[in-house]
This record gives structure tokens, C-alpha cells and sequence, in this order.
């Protein structure tokens, strides 16, 4: 088994003990070192954003001191779900290492369906959110701002 999967599997392991979240676990690794380590804790956190990879990313670029993680590999337990994969682009890892499927996720009570349908469809499913647009005229004078400076950082 690969190293740092295992490292990983451990982390959701110990998450089974705890009851803090559900069985994932998370790893960061640039040039063989772990930077960021992380397993579910929703439930402990009170933070439905306390996914494994979300916490192994904030660690890791606590580390690095950046927002910015290129180089960086992810090792989590299962495929990463929309949230996790949003914030892996962002954070500018390229490579992900998964055990588990979506599918496998969905088969012990972790849907993730309709958000990729959600996201896929565009649509405007009030059940799941409604999203209404507003104020756009004063809002987008803010990005008007952003756009004309000369200092500004895009990530």
C-alpha cells in the first residue's frame, strides 16, 4: 500500500474511534514530506466545511505560508467531493491520489448527487438553494475597483 494513503486510511480509522466525522482521511505531500494531515470532523467542529482535505489543505498552506500549493499532491480516502475538488483546484494542487469512490461514499449514506447534478444542471432547485441575483449595480462597482488597480493579486 501506497505510504501516504495509508497515512491517510489511518487518519479515517481513528475517525471511527472519535465519531468526530465520517471515515475520511487526508494528506498533503510535496517532495516525499507530509504537509498537511487531516481527517472529518463536521461533527466535532460544528463546521460542515471540516472535510479531510479541506483541513489537510489548510494546514499545508499554513506550513507554506501560501495559499498557493503547486508542486503538492493530495492522498485522500475517497474521491474528493465537490467542495474538496473546488478548493484542490483553487489551491493549485494537480495531482489527487483516492481510495474510494463517489459511489462507494453514497453506498454508506454520503450523497453528493445532487450537488454535481445541481452544479451540471444550473439549475435553480429551491429545495436544495435558491439563488436570487440582486443589487448587481452596486456590487459590481467593487469588482469595477478591483479591476482598475494596479497592485492587484488574481490567485
Amino acid at each position: 500500500m501506497n505510504k501516504y494513503m495509508k497515512f491517510a486510511k489511518e487518519l479515517s480509522d481513528e475517525n471511527l474511534k472519535t465519531n468526530a466525522g465520517g471515515p475520511f482521511g487526508a494528506c498533503i505531500v510535496k517532495d516525499g514530506k507530509i504537509l498537511g494531515k487531516g481527517s472529518n470532523n463536521v461533527l466535532s467542529n460544528n463546521d460542515p466545511t471540516a472535510h479531510a482535505e479541506i483541513i489537510a489543505i489548510r494546514e499545508a498552506c499554513q506550513n507554506l505560508n501560501s495559499y498557493d500549493l503547486s508542486g503538492c499532491e493530495l492522498y485522500s480516502t475517497c474521491y474528493p467531493c465537490p467542495m474538496c475538488l473546488s478548493a484542490t483546484i483553487w489551491a493549485n494542487i494537480k495531482k489527487v491520489y483516492y481510495g474510494n469512490t463517489k459511489e462507494d461514499a453514497a453506498k454508506i449514506g454520503f450523497r453528493d448527487d445532487m450537488i454535481y447534478d445541481f452544479i451540471k444542471n444550473s439549475s435553480n432547485d429551491s429545495n436544495l438553494l435558491d439563488l436570487e441575483r440582486i443589487d448587481k449595480e452596486e456590487t459590481i462597482k467593487t469588482f469595477n475597483e478591483f479591476d482598475e488597480k494596479n497592485d492587484k493579486i488574481i490567485y
